[in-house]
């Protein structure tokens, strides 16, 4: 499996951006896939969760309080893709993003916890212009 992020850049605040994670090897399918952030100093912090579960009739999305309503985690299982499309930028999303993986579902409990998770793309880095 390899997880392999890109469109970060310079942001503007109340800006938009959208972040894409090319997921080579990994079927979205009873599994899960999340969005982290990190800034220097500060641990990794879970920002979006996609998983499915072939005991649910359709895959669920989680999201820290402070992203809801603001960050869309969405995947293209035909391109092996999955997005987050981040809207009203603030500075305190200044970070490095990384997309996780994990081989079986995740829900409301555990899809913010690092060692859920198998497999970690390189990050992409997001950053407000001081």
């Amino acid at each position: 499996v390899q997880l392999v992020e890109s469109g970060g850049g310079l942001v503007q605040a109340g800006g938009s951006l959208r972040l894409s994670c090319v997921a080579s090897g990994f079927a979205f399918f009873d599994s899960a896939i999340g969005w982290f952030r990190q800034v220097p100093g500060k641990e990794r912090e879970g920002v979006a969760c996609f998983s499915s579960d072939r005991h649910d009739s359709s895959p669920t999305t989680s999201y820290t309080d402070s992203e809801k309503g603001r960050f869309t985690i969405s995947v293209d299982s035909f391109k092996n893709t999955i997005y987050l499309q981040m809207n009203s930028l603030k500075p305190e999303d200044t970070a490095v993003y990384y997309c996780a993986a994990a081989i079986w579902p995740l829900d409301g409990n555990n899809w913010h916890r690092r060692n859920e998770y198998n497999y970690w793309g390189q990050g992409t880095q997001v950053t407000f212009p001081s």
